[in-house]
């Protein structure tokens, strides 16, 4: 364990806290900043729910995303389904 004690530990660890602080501060204004984006675009008539899908799709690696969907309409063609 750390000796915070001494008076150079004890700065380190202050920075620390503080850029802690000052991140969630900034998380906090960003995801407020995505929540009137999302407003906006429910009040112009898009659909909220359907966007951040959309947004969860383009994070996937192309690779995968079509790994997941070989698999969905796989499991959907043997459930008699599409």
């Amino acid at each position: 364990m750390t000796d915070i004690t001494n008076k150079e530990t004890a700065e380190q660890l202050r920075r620390y806290i503080e850029s802690v602080e000052t991140n969630e501060a900034e998380k906090k204004e960003l995801t407020e900043r995505i929540a009137e984006v999302y407003a906006e675009a429910k009040a112009v008539g898009f659909d909220v729910a359907t966007i951040k899908q959309i947004i969860k799709i383009r994070k996937i690696d192309k690779e995968k995303l079509l790994e997941a969907e070989y698999l969905l309409e796989t499991y959907l063609e043997a459930l008699g389904g599409k």
